[in-house]
């Protein structure tokens, strides 16, 4: 069974500031729940094939796994996937204009469970939508105090 998770939230800031914030993989352990640390293996700035390790907790876990920025369009859209472990996942954010100085974000998880992983799969995605609405939750927060 596939995981599929779409989040999104609406952040009252203009959107090449939320997509240069949020997109910048070095600001992640500050809004995501899970996220411990990034290091990066390339050089900055974020580019097709920039590639970091992420070492996250999710489930009691601790996860150490590498993303590479797989799409890229500045401002609007940046793709990462990972294909180790016992969980390929791909993440996309994506930025819209919602109004004047709002920005609509939305979060995507997918990926396909690889064997004992996939009988979990369904608690799984329900744990990444918790965490998932935390972390833009604390995204939103961050950039409206920031002004």
């Amino acid at each position: 069974m596939a995981v599929d998770v779409l989040t999104e939230i609406v952040i009252d800031r203009p959107r090449a500031q939320v997509a240069a914030y949020a997109g910048d993989p070095s600001h992640a352990p500050r809004w995501y729940v899970n996220i411990e640390s990034v290091e990066w293996r390339t050089t900055g700035p974020v580019a097709v094939g920039s590639r970091m390790d992420f070492v996250a907790r999710f489930l009691g876990r601790r996860l150490a796994y590498t993303y590479e920025v797989v799409e890229l369009v500045p401002g609007e859209r940046l793709v990462m996937r990972t294909a180790q472990g016992p969980f390929p996942m791909e993440t996309t954010y994506a930025w819209q204009p919602a109004g004047p100085d709002r920005t609509r974000m939305t979060l995507r998880n997918r990926g396909e469970p690889a064997g004992f992983a996939r009988v979990t799969a369904p608690m799984m995605a329900a744990s990444i939508r918790r965490a998932n609405q935390k972390d833009l939750a604390n995204l939103k927060r961050i950039l409206e105090a920031e002004g």
